[in-house]
C-alpha cells in the first residue's frame, strides 16, 4: 500500500518466501495461508467423527474451500495416544477424499501422516504436502517428499507416534522447540528435501502443558526467526479451554486471538476448524499489515456518509 515502508509488527524474514504448491504459488512475506481441517477419523479431537464418511468428508473439503480456504489438511488417524493403524488402513481413509478433491479443485492439499507408504499414495493421489506431526519420526518420510517434489510441515512433538508423554518438562520450551526444529530442518535437507519446500510448526499442546504453548504462542517470532513459513496450530485446543474454562465448542474467540497473534510474530500458515470466521480474521489481519487492499472504499470518501441502515419514514 502507498506510505507503507516497513513492517509495524516484527515479521522475521523468510529465507525463501514464495512457495508453489502444485497449481497455486503463495508469497508467504505478503500473504497467510488459511489450512482447513478435515479428519477421516471416527474418534477426532474437535467434531467426534463427523467426517469420517467419504461423502461427508469430500464435502467438508469443497465447503471449506468456499469458505475461504486456501489448503485442506486431510487426517486419517488422530495424534492423541491409541491403537496403531496400518498403512493400508490409512491410504483407505485419506487417498479417495484426496484424490476426490484434487479432481474438484485446485486448493493446496496436505495429508497428517507419519508414515512413509501412506505419504507416497497420498502425493500420488494429489497431495502437495506431508504434514508430519511427528517430527521426521520415521526419517524415510523425508526421502518420499525429496523423491516426489512435495512440501513437508516438520512440527514438534516429543512421544513416538500414538504413544502418551506424560508430564513434558521442559527448561526452555522455545529454545529447545526452536533447537529441535532446525535439527530436523537439517535432516530433511540432508535427505534431498529443498529447503523452499520445508515448512515448521511448534505443535501447539502436543507434549506441552498451557503454559508452555501459551509462552510459545507469545514467542512465535523466535520459531519464524528460523526462516522458514511457520504454521500455527492453535484451533479450538486445550490451551484455549484451560486459559479461558471453556468446553470444544465455545473456543472460538479464543482460537482466533491465538491465531492472529501468531500471525504477528511470524506465522504464515493458520490451521483452522472454524473457517469462514478464521478467514475474516487472516484478511483482515494482512490488510492492517499492509498486504491487502480493502474490498471497498466508502466511508468518508465522498461529500457525506451515507447511513448504515437508511432511515425508514415513521409509520402515520
Amino acid at each position: 500500500m502507498e506510505g507503507m515502508t516497513t513492517a509495524p509488527f516484527h515479521t522475521p524474514p523468510l529465507l525463501h518466501p514464495v512457495h508453489r504448491f502444485g497449481p497455486r504459488t503463495i508469497d508467504f512475506s505478503r500473504q497467510v495461508a488459511l489450512m482447513a481441517i478435515i479428519n477421516r477419523t471416527p474418534d477426532s479431537f474437535y467434531d467426534g467423527g463427523a467426517t469420517f464418511a467419504l461423502d461427508a468428508a469430500v464435502a467438508a473439503s469443497l465447503a471449506a474451500v468456499n469458505d475461504g480456504a486456501d489448503w485442506v489438511d486431510i487426517g486419517g488417524v488422530p495424534f492423541a495416544p491409541g491403537p496403531a493403524l496400518s498403512a493400508d488402513e490409512e491410504s483407505e481413509r485419506v487417498v479417495p477424499v484426496i484424490a476426490a478433491v484434487a479432481a474438484a479443485s485446485d486448493v493446496i492439499i496436505s495429508v497428517d501422516t507419519f508414515l512413509p507408504e501412506v505419504a507416497a499414495r497420498s502425493i500420488a493421489a494429489g497431495a502437495n504436502v506431508i504434514n508430519d506431526t511427528t517430527g521426521l519420526s520415521n526419517p524415510d518420510i523425508a526421502s518420499v517428499v525429496a523423491e516426489s517434489g512435495a512440501h513437508i510441515v516438520i512440527t514438534h512433538s516429543l512421544a513416538a507416534p500414538r504413544t502418551a508423554y506424560p508430564r513434558p518438562r521442559y527448561d526452555h520450551v522455545v529454545t529447545e522447540v526452536a533447537a529441535f526444529l532446525s535439527s530436523r530442518v537439517e535432516l530433511a535437507m540432508s535427505l534431498g528435501v529443498p529447503a523452499d519446500k520445508i515448512i515448521i510448526d511448534p505443535g501447539h499442546d502436543l507434549n506441552k502443558n498451557t503454559l508452555h504453548t501459551l509462552e510459545i504462542t507469545r514467542r512465535f517470532n523466535e520459531i519464524a526467526a528460523l526462516g522458514f513459513p511457520a504454521l500455527a496450530a492453535v484451533s479450538n485446543k486445550d490451551f484455549i479451554g484451560e486459559t479461558l474454562d471453556q468446553s470444544k465448542d465455545e473456543r472460538l474467540e479464543g482460537s482466533i486471538a491465538s491465531g492472529v497473534i501468531c500471525i504477528l510474530g511470524g506465522a504464515r500458515v493458520l490451521r483452522m476448524h472454524n473457517v469462514a470466521a478464521a478467514s475474516s480474521a487472516i484478511r483482515m489481519t494482512e490488510a492492517v499489515l499492509g498486504w491487502r487492499e480493502p474490498a471497498y472504499l466508502k466511508h468518508n470518501m465522498g461529500q457525506i456518509n451515507e447511513p448504515a441502515h437508511p432511515v425508514q419514514p415513521a409509520d402515520v
